[in-house]
């Protein structure tokens, strides 16, 4: 594809029905010299692709041979343009007027922030935050992610209290922009992960090469979510748990790499009983399934963890809640982000 300045990117599969309810705010409201909508179709077996060219014409459209997946499917499609700034976002979020000038001039301003992540609010509840985003992502510790108006199942009413820009340690792939050089100079998403976590992994690696993440409030958009899985399906239970721990493998400085690990194993296995007593017992399968994955790719990880280090120092950074995320939360009954950090 041809040079472009902005390159919003739409990974879609099977998304006929979601495409013309959040479609036209993202082309009514991305009009701007140097910007181009493009939506790559993961593969899709549904009238997708026909539908973009029926109803939407003005949209480029990219195809993906097969579902690659979440995080594969980004990469494969992002090889194929060539932008400065990628906005990736998912084919189920409402995008506001002027979203997108406030993303690009905090890169443009400021040339250590790699990524920058909007306020990201339910589109369901629009006086709510989104679960999958918030304003803005962190980790604990252990390495279990909360957000700015999110914290585990309790989310926040958007009252103001999260309209100051801030760092942050991850932003959300339901929608973020980032710089496309460095996107690819490290790696992108992680294609084992498949889909999952994938974001954060991303942003903890551009965070060791020195670059920060930032929330700006000042960008709005509503996001449908929960358009793949449910919370306790087994299949995402399954994802969440092998990529955190992933995630954890590759990134985790050496001093701290083992306390973490084996303080993951035991909250995992309280998690495990937690879904025995709730009687999921596919969801207690799918926790010991994803410690399985991590001896099984064990090899593979460590080779991974090992061509890291040559490229950036793995850090603990600032933006890691040095507690447990989940004795604050059931023990302590710190239920919001303001509450979690004091």
């Amino acid at each position: 594809m041809e040079h472009t300045q902005i390159a919003i990117v739409i990974l879609n599969w099977n998304g006929e029905k979601l495409l013309p309810t959040f479609l036209p705010s993202v082309i009514k409201y991305s009009q701007a010299e140097g910007v181009e909508v493009i939506v790559a179709d993961n593969g899709s077996t549904d009238r997708s692709m026909a539908l973009l060219e029926e109803q939407f014409p003005e949209v480029t459209r990219l195809q993906l041979p097969t579902n690659y997946g979440f995080a594969r499917g980004y990469n494969e499609a992002l090889k194929q343009i060539d932008a400065k700034y990628y906005i990736l976002l998912n084919s189920d979020v409402e995008v506001t007027e002027g979203w997108l000038k406030p993303l690009i001039s905090i890169m443009e301003k400021d040339n250590t922030v790699a990524a920058v992540q909007p306020k990201i609010l339910s589109w369901h509840k629009k006086d709510e935050f989104e679960y999958g985003g918030a304003a803005g992502g962190f980790i604990d510790k252990l390495g279990f992610p909360f957000c700015r108006g999110r914290v585990l199942n309790v989310v926040e009413q958007d009252l103001g209290q999260y309209n100051d820009e801030a760092n942050i340690f991850w932003a959300s792939g339901a929608c973020f922009a980032v710089r496309a050089s460095l996107y690819h100079k490290t790696g992108g998403f992680d294609s084992d992960f498949w889909a999952h976590m994938e974001e954060i992994d991303l942003c903890w690696r551009l965070k060791n090469f020195g670059y920060q993440i930032r929330y700006t409030p000042y960008s709005q958009v509503y996001h449908l979510g929960g358009g793949s899985l449910p919370y306790n399906n087994p299949r995402k239970l399954f994802l969440n748990f092998r990529n955190s721990l992933f995630m954890l493998y590759k990134n985790c400085p050496p001093n701290r790499l083992f306390k973490v690990l084996i303080g993951r194993m035991m909250l995992d296995g309280i998690a495990a009983f937690k879904l025995l007593a709730e009687g999921n017992l596919k969801g207690i399968s799918a926790v010991f399934k994803a410690h399985a994955a991590l001896y099984k790719n064990w090899t593979r990880l460590k080779a991974k963890r090992r061509k890291l280090k040559t490229e950036a120092t793995p850090q603990w950074h600032d933006e890691i809640l040095c507690k447990s995320l989940i004795w604050k939360f059931y023990i302590q009954k710190k239920k919001n982000f303001t509450e979690l950090i004091k």
